[in-house]
């Protein structure tokens, strides 16, 4: 029997009656992050990050959950389990599990660059690695992120220059705290969504610090908007609440941002190529420093980056999952398919 297994609930380890991110309702749930194609509703137990329970909570309301801190071992069973960081967003977790000297570690999302605002990757040694390939093409090859807030900074310097407001797109857990923790505050006011608003609210409860921001409001007015940076959920860009706005530029910030004519097919007017997911290069360093000799690739360009692996010698497979990866923060699924002309 497989220490891991995948069945059509989730990733399951059967000797501890676990499973890790399910997404479908189960008795015990292991959640790695709380994005919502990796935290869903339903499941009886829950167990993930300290950081990641406000978030869960917040978003699935009255559960019964359970915290860990990173490092620290649960034992089911005689298996033991244990979080680690991931680097992808806030309290997001690798769950490493362990059984008569055997080590798989189910990744979930990850990043290794530090944003200055998740803890940081941490890679763990194990013989059997479940890796996302979101981002699993050569083309994928992202910049460091100062370069990219410098992008963003003198992009919104620019539309104050030319009496515009700067409306950058972000999802509203991860990206939008990752944006507001390294723009520069010095060039204007930070105004955002009530969606990213009410969850910079849990994080800021939870003692992390973020760059002070304003809830737009029906009462907020457009004098008050004038020269700031709005930031958005993808949802509501090119809706009716972003009349108010006018006259703006829209930007988005996505690893999608990185195929030719993505902003284009999004309608946007500068494309920021940002992602909270590893790139081509961060994958492969990744999976390098497990030392793992069988990897399991899942959601993303699995077939190829699979078959990547294997020429490199590395017991390479496939599995299908529920998983969404970046896809939520574009409106077309298309932008994926273009990247592999």
């Amino acid at each position: 029997m497989k220490l891991l297994e995948f069945t059509d609930k989730g990733i399951y380890c059967a000797k501890a009656d676990v499973y890790i991110d399910p997404w479908k309702p189960v008795k015990n749930a292991i959640i790695t992050h709380g994005h919502a194609d990796h935290s869903r509703f339903g499941n009886t137990n829950y167990l993930c990050h300290e950081l990641s329970k406000p978030i869960i909570a917040h978003r699935l309301g009255d559960i019964s959950i359970e915290t860990l801190a990173y490092g620290e071992k649960r034992v089911i069973n005689g298996v033991s389990f244990s979080l680690h960081p991931a680097g992808h967003i806030i309290g997001s977790a690798q769950v490493r599990v362990a059984y008569k000297g055997e080590v798989w570690v189910a990744s979930g999302d990850y990043k290794l660059e530090n944003d200055g605002i998740s803890t940081p990757f941490e890679p763990i040694k194990c013989d059997v690695f479940i890796t996302e390939c979101t981002f699993g093409l050569p083309v994928f090859n992202w910049r460091p992120q100062k370069e990219v807030f410098d992008d963003i900074n003198d992009w919104w310097k620019k539309n104050q220059s030319e009496g515009k407001i700067s409306l950058l797109s972000g999802y509203s857990l991860g990206k939008a705290q990752r944006i507001i923790a390294n723009v520069n505050p010095e060039i204007g006011k930070i105004y955002t969504h009530g969606a990213i608003e009410n969850m910079n609210d849990v994080i800021r409860e939870m003692g992390i610090y973020l760059l002070p921001t304003e809830r737009i409001t029906a009462e907020t007015t457009k004098e008050e908007l004038s020269n700031s940076l709005v930031i958005a959920p993808p949802g509501a860009i090119g809706s009716n609440w972003t009349k108010r706005l006018q006259p703006f530029e829209v930007g988005i910030c996505s690893g999608w941002m990185g195929i030719r004519g993505a902003r284009k097919r999004q309608t946007v007017d500068r494309g920021f190529i940002l992602s909270d997911h590893a790139d081509w290069k961060g994958l492969n360093e990744a999976i390098s420093a497990t030392g793992a000799q069988k990897v399991i690739c899942t959601h993303g360009y699995t077939a190829i980056f699979s078959k990547w692996l294997q020429e490199k010698g590395i017991d390479a497979t496939v599995e299908t999952t529920e998983f969404e990866g970046e896809l939520s923060e574009i409106s077309e699924q298309k932008v994926k398919e273009e990247a592999v002309k």
